[in-house]
């Protein structure tokens, strides 16, 4: 009875040590998605596209406010010329 609860108890951690470990592996596997894997693209759920598209386009925000307050910061330093 107790080898068969052992059992058990090391099977269950197991099962959740595998779990976790796909998770993570999911995780690690966003990557930036183009034309040459568009098949990996098309093979994830609608919910992950999703998420993908919508960090895309905050990291692409993010950038384009960077961009601008550097080009505002640029023009604030240009020394203005006598007319």
């Amino acid at each position: 009875m107790m080898i068969m609860l052992l059992l058990f108890i090391l099977c269950l951690i197991a099962f959740i040590y595998i779990y976790f470990l796909q998770r993570i592996s999911k995780k690690k596997a966003d990557s930036k998605f183009n034309k040459n894997n568009l098949y990996n693209w098309m093979n994830l759920t609608k919910k992950q596209r999703f998420d993908l598209s919508k960090k895309d386009s905050i990291s692409y925000l993010t950038k384009r406010k960077d961009l601008l307050n550097q080009i505002r910061n640029e023009y604030k330093n240009i020394p203005k010329q006598n007319k």
